[in-house]
């Protein structure tokens, strides 16, 4: 190590330093055990807090004509009955459609069969003897499984009905006060931070969910008209798929496009085929075109880092951790790099 480089850190590693850094592991430690302990309650206030941060930017708009009260109500009360109407529309399209997506399944778990037995007789004939009997139930006991735990997650939301009344509640209120409460909230940073905590905070973490709101609606209306000109069973089911595993950034469309495929394997190779490549295309305009300007507000993030993030926020919160990962290490890189920037500016002083 360069000795101006050495005498810097040197003079930065006290032990006030030493004693911040094992508070704050022993702090992240204990948050952790909080968030694990009352799990089912901050996730309800996380959620609240996200639609009102969506629900957000059309009262700014709406606040220029009406008070902020009355905009509040009216945009919460129209993005309720949208949203009541979309979950609505879906619910009967999955009702209705779902018999057909339940046999659909059947046949890719029976070419899957057909196929195994092929290549087993195959192998048999040049010698090879590998019994795929195992893996074929595994495969199908994992299927079968993976069915019913959707089946399950749908009965979970709808027993859970009143979480749902409690996540608009809440968000109501964050919209009507959200000013004074992110004041409050503020009061523990030092305030020469405040305003650059919440600069990044609009620009990742807000920036980020109305990005992939954006982005996610957009694959799946271009799916559903796809699987509609391509004659696809269960389009808007498939086109469902498609938008919420868009919603997970960096490898979610590419799960919920192989997904799809496999789901439409026995229909036929080549409308399989067909399908992969329309949502391809579909996949290369909206990361290519759509994203540089829908996200151009937001840290661009390495890739490495993104994986790392997402790999972190799944395994301490599941699929919530999977949607908070990235924007929460936008807002962590954006604060980083301004103190890199006041360190570069104070070792310039120092060498």
């Amino acid at each position: 190590m360069p000795a101006p480089y050495r005498k810097y850190f040197l003079n930065r590693l006290t032990n006030s330093v030493l004693i911040r850094f094992l508070l704050l592991f022993a702090s992240s430690w204990a948050t952790l055990q909080v968030f694990a302990y009352f799990q089912g309650i901050l996730l309800i206030f996380i959620f609240a807090a996200i639609l009102a941060f969506l629900l957000n930017y059309p009262t700014q708009w709406l606040k220029r004509f009406l008070p902020h009260g009355v905009a509040a109500t009216v945009v919460f009360m129209v993005g309720l009955l949208l949203l009541f109407g979309l979950l609505i529309t879906i619910l009967f399209a999955v009702l209705s459609q779902g018999q057909e997506l339940v046999n659909s399944v059947t046949e890719f778990l029976n070419a899957m069969e057909q196929l195994s037995r092929q290549a087993e007789q195959m192998l048999a004939a040049r010698d090879v003897q590998i019994d795929f009997g195992a893996i074929e139930a595994k495969f199908r006991d994992q299927v079968i499984e993976s069915i019913g735990s959707s089946v399950g997650v749908i009965q979970g939301i709808v027993n859970n009905l009143i979480d749902l009344i409690l996540v608009a509640v809440v968000s109501f209120f964050m919209l009507l006060d959200g000013g004074r409460i992110w004041k409050w909230l503020l009061r523990g940073l030092p305030k020469a931070s405040r305003t650059r905590f919440t600069l990044a905070m609009k620009r990742n973490f807000l920036g980020f969910f109305w990005g992939r709101f954006l982005l996610a609606l957009f694959f799946a209306v271009s799916s559903f008209f796809v699987f509609l000109s391509l004659s696809v069973p269960v389009p808007l089911i498939l086109a469902v798929v498609a938008g919420i595993f868009d919603m997970i950034p960096g490898i979610g469309a590419t799960i919920g496009i192989g997904l799809i495929s496999l789901i439409l394997l026995p229909q036929g190779l080549w409308r399989a085929m067909q399908v992969l490549i329309a949502c391809i295309v579909l996949q290369q305009i909206e990361e290519n075109i759509l994203m540089p300007r829908v996200m151009q507000n937001s840290l661009q993030m390495n890739p490495v880092v993104l994986f790392f993030a997402l790999l972190i926020g799944s395994r301490l919160a599941g699929l919530v951790g999977l949607f908070l990962s990235i924007p929460i290490a936008g807002v962590l890189l954006s604060l980083m790099d301004n103190d890199t920037e006041e360190d570069d500016n104070e070792f310039s002083k120092v060498s």
